[in-house]
């Protein structure tokens, strides 16, 4: 039985680890100049986890999640969905997750939890499907830059719910009890919205009638999650695809699924390969979802090969890594997949610090996420900003200095930088990295990278104040 109590407890004590307020604040020392040789295994998505944890709400039966990362977000997610009635089974490895309603009757996703991470809105669709009432907070995360809920609210209002919003949350009802299929176009300002897409397509599984989302977002986490939800029963066509049709059933059974790899983890691996001047070999690599990014790799002189041969399943392909003694400049813009991912805009960029010319980045997901321009400035990349585009001169040579991150993905960059700087890099607030990368270091330094975990105050280190 879930015990409130217990999970408030070990929720205090991950927020006094992690959380941007008080307790241990942990820092990263990088030693720069190591290259990294060795097989690393990329983990299950965190990107597809989260929503997929989401779906278990859908359904009174048990789901199993298989090749789920242990993550910030991941704990945080299951705590969440302990407070909404689903508890949370143990399983025979860690990661694997089994989850199953146990209490029905709770359907108010608090602030306290949901501020943590923006993918907690992911539980909006399924508790107004499934209860016909949700509860949800506003949700928090990165410091990215706006990213409005109202397609969310578009498309579940296109179903039926009646949704206000009422002292910071969102309060949806099914006025019948149940939803409504319809047809509606979820297009926004900067292209299709993952989240939302994975919000109405969950919710419509249990609508009556038949739902057509237009502009729906083609993400491989989609496709993950489409996969999972047919399992259960659900009747959802032409996911991947910008338009998706889900045929609504009655009810939702339970099912085993395993989640696909993670490919911004991936990509952040290519990236750590390639600036240390290294050779590595990854496996569960989702090659087929990296298209984009490869390109931009090859264009910068690092190869990405299939190790043995071409994979019966591209998803899970092994693949070396390699790079040429001076990479090459290189032009992207960031895009919905099949796009180049933003979630790598970071890592790509620090990369480019270190090619031959002028790079030029160009972000149109999300127009501010350039916090780490400022920090890759401090370790002596020549970075130019207009707007929503970076020109990236490049140096010969990063040198390692105090650096703070500011977000997720910008917590990579910083590490790949101090990787391949001179002298010593200090990152501050890895909390952010912990996030989305599984135990980065340790796996780092399995192949040849030099990266110590200590307290914030054991160094000097800033205030933990946000």
């Amino acid at each position: 039985m879930y015990d409130r109590t217990r999970a408030d407890e070990v929720g205090d004590r991950f927020l006094a680890t992690y959380g941007p307020h008080g307790g241990r604040m942990d820092t990263f020392l990088i030693e720069g100049g190591r290259r990294l040789s060795g097989t690393l295994r990329v983990h299950g998505s965190k990107n597809a986890a989260l929503p997929l944890l989401t779906a278990a709400l859908l359904t009174d039966e048990a789901v199993t999640l298989r090749d789920v990362p242990d993550l910030a977000d991941i704990r945080n997610m299951v705590r969440l969905l302990g407070e909404l009635g689903c508890e949370r089974i143990a399983g025979p490895q860690p990661t694997t997750l089994t989850l199953k309603v146990h209490d029905a009757s709770q359907s108010h996703a608090r602030y306290d939890i949901v501020r943590t991470m923006r993918a907690s809105i992911s539980a909006l669709g399924p508790l107004v499907a499934k209860r016909g009432y949700a509860r949800v907070s506003m949700p928090g995360g990165c410091a990215i830059g706006e990213r409005p809920v109202d397609l969310h609210l578009r498309g579940l209002r296109a179903l039926g719910a009646d949704i206000v919003l009422n002292g910071g949350d969102i309060v949806a009802r099914a006025p019948r009890g149940r939803l409504q299929g319809a047809k509606m176009f979820l297009g926004g300002q900067f292209g299709s919205t993952v989240l939302g897409t994975a919000n109405v397509m969950s919710a419509a599984t249990l609508a009556v009638g038949t739902t057509v989302i237009e502009s729906a977002a083609c993400e491989p986490e989609i496709v993950d999650l489409a996969n999972l939800l047919n399992s259960m029963g659900a009747r959802i066509t032409g996911a991947g695809s910008p338009r998706v049709t889900i045929q609504g059933v009655d009810a939702l059974k339970g099912a085993d699924h395993t989640v696909i790899p993670d490919r911004i983890e991936a990509g952040t691996l290519m990236c750590a390969a390639a600036i240390t001047n290294g050779d590595l070999v990854l496996e569960n690599c989702p090659l087929d979802a990296l298209m984009a990014a490869r390109e931009v790799l090859s264009a910068a002189g690092v190869h990405v090969t299939e190790a043995g041969g071409p994979s019966a399943d591209p998803m899970r392909a092994v693949c070396r890594v390699t790079c040429e003694r001076v990479l090459r400049p290189a032009e992207f813009t960031t895009q919905p997949h099949p796009g180049f991912p933003t979630d790598l805009q970071a890592q790509f960029m620090t990369l480019l610090t270190l090619a031959d010319g002028n790079s030029i980045v160009t972000e149109r997901v999300f127009p501010e996420r350039f916090l780490h321009v400022a920090e890759l400035s401090r370790m002596g990349a020549r970075l130019l900003r207009q707007g929503a585009t970076v020109v990236v001169q490049g140096v010969r040579q990063l040198v390692g200095a105090p650096v703070m991150a500011s977000d997720l993905r910008a917590s990579a960059g910083l590490v790949l930088a101090g990787m391949a700087a001179q002298g010593t890099t200090i990152v501050h607030r890895v909390y952010h990295l912990d996030r989305g990368y599984e135990r980065l270091e340790e796996r780092l330094c399995g192949v040849g990278a030099k990266i110590t975990r200590v307290d914030d105050k054991d160094i000097g280190g800033p205030a933990t104040e946000a």
